[in-house]
C-alpha cells in the first residue's frame, strides 16, 4: 500500500505523538516511583540522626559507674544508633553541676542527687539504676583501726570524700549522725578518688576515707587501710543503712528527657543490655571488655574486686520499690530542711523507659 506525502506526514504525527505520551507515561512512573521513595524515607531512615549525647560519669574507672564504658565497648550504644561520648569527673557532684549547666545531656552517678536538686528548685531525673547500695566502705588506716570502734568515733575526725556535696559527703554525713554527732563534729576532706586517696592515706592527711572498688582493694593489698563501714555488700548496706539504697544511676534534666523521649528509649536499651550481660558473664569476662589502664597494672586484683562488687548491680534497671524513701529518708537525717521541703519523689525517676526494654 502506497502512502503519499500528506498521509506519510500524518503518520509521522502520530507516532511523535505517540513517543510524547510514551515519555509522559514514563515520566508518571519515574514520578510516581521517586513519590514512593520519598514515602518509603521515614522508614528507611527511621536510622533519622539523632542528637549526639554528652554523658558525663563521676569515675569512669571506678567499678560502682562500670555500666558506662563497658556499655561502650560491647558496641550497644552504636546498635541502639546513639553517638554518645562519655567524660570523667572525679567527683558526682561536678558531673550534676555540668548538666544543670547544660554542658551535658546525662550523668552517671548517685541517685540522691534527683532529690537534693530538687529541693533546690532543679528537676533532675534518674531514667535507669544501675545498683541497690553505694558500693562503698569507710576505710581506716591500719596504723589508726584501734581508734575506731563504733560511728561514735568518727568525731573530731578528719574524713576523706570525694568533694564537698558528692554522695560521699551525703552518705558520710549520714555515718556521723547515726554515731550521735552531727555534720559540725568532723571536718570532711576533699581527697578525691583511686591514687589521690591512697596518696592522702599514705601522707597522713585522713586515717579514714570513703572509698569504692578498685580503691578499696589496692588499699587492703598495699597493707594501708582496713574495712570500717561496709556500704559494698548487699548485707552490709542493709545492715546500716537499714534497707535498700538507689545509688548509681543514668539521670538527666526532666524537660531533655519529655523532649527527647526516643533518644532516652535508646539509652535505657542500651544500658539494660549491659545490665543484663553483666548478669549473665563472669568477672573475667566482663574485665576483658574494659581497657587495660582500668586494672591499675594487677588485672587479678581488678576481678577480685569486681567480684565482690558484681551482686549490687540490678539486671533490669528499675527503682525497686521503697528506694527512693530510704535516700529520702537518709538525707533527711542530716538535713533537716528536707523534712520542711515537698518532695515528689516520682519526678525524681522513671522506670517507664526500661520497662520497655524488649526482653
Amino acid at each position: 500500500m502506497k502512502f503519499g506525502k500528506s498521509t506519510k506526514f500524518g503518520a509521522g504525527i502520530i507516532m511523535s505523538l505517540g513517543l510524547i505520551l510514551a515519555g509522559c507515561g514514563n515520566a508518571d512512573k519515574t514520578a510516581s516511583q521517586s513519590d514512593s521513595k520519598g514515602d518509603d524515607k521515614p522508614a528507611a531512615t527511621e536510622t533519622v540522626k539523632l542528637p549526639k549525647v554528652n554523658i558525663m560519669v563521676g569515675g569512669l574507672e571506678k567499678i560502682i559507674y562500670l555500666p558506662a564504658k563497658l556499655t561502650e565497648n560491647l558496641g550497644y550504644f552504636k546498635e541502639e544508633g546513639l553517638e554518645v561520648e562519655l567524660t570523667s569527673q572525679a567527683s558526682g557532684v561536678n558531673a550534676e553541676q555540668a548538666l544543670i549547666a547544660g554542658e551535658v545531656q546525662g550523668v552517671v552517678g548517685f541517685y540522691d542527687h534527683t532529690i537534693d536538686m530538687q529541693a533546690k528548685g532543679k528537676e533532675l531525673q534518674a531514667v535507669a539504676l544501675f545498683a541497690t547500695n553505694p558500693g562503698a566502705r569507710l576505710m581506716v588506716t591500719n596504723k589508726a583501726k584501734d581508734q575506731f570502734k563504733t560511728l561514735a568515733d568518727l568525731k573530731g575526725k578528719n574524713i576523706g570524700i570525694t568533694s564537698p556535696g558528692a554522695s560521699s559527703h551525703f552518705l558520710v554525713n549520714y555515718l556521723v549522725s547515726k554515731g550521735g554527732n552531727s555534720t559540725k563534729d568532723y571536718v570532711p576532706l576533699a581527697v578525691g578518688a583511686g591514687p589521690t586517696l591512697i596518696a592522702a592515706m599514705e601522707q597522713g592527711k585522713v586515717d579514714i576515707a570513703w572509698a569504692t572498688q578498685p580503691t578499696i582493694a589496692l588499699l587492703e593489698q598495699k597493707g594501708i587501710a582496713t574495712s570500717f563501714v561496709d556500704l559494698e555488700t548487699k548485707e552490709g548496706s542493709q545492715q546500716t543503712l537499714g534497707g535498700t539504697y538507689a545509688a548509681p544511676s543514668l539521670y538527666m534534666n526532666s524537660d531533655y528527657v519529655k523532649k527527647n523521649p526516643e533518644v532516652v528509649q535508646r539509652l535505657a536499651n542500651a544500658f539494660v543490655k549491659t545490665l543484663r550481660y553483666m548478669s549473665t558473664h563472669k568477672a573475667e569476662e566482663i574485665a576483658d571488655k574494659l581497657p587495660k589502664e582500668f586494672y591499675a597494672g594487677d588485672k587479678e586484683l581488678y576481678i577480685k574486686s569486681l567480684e565482690s562488687s558484681l551482686s549490687m548491680f540490678t539486671a533490669d534497671g528499675k527503682m525497686p520499690d521503697g528506694g527512693p524513701e530510704k535516700v529520702l529518708e537518709i538525707l533527711q537525717v542530716f538535713k533537716p530542711e528536707l523534712k520542711d521541703t515537698k518532695i515528689d519523689l516520682n519526678k525524681t525517676f522513671t522506670n517507664e523507659f526500661v520497662d520497655k526494654v524488649k526482653k
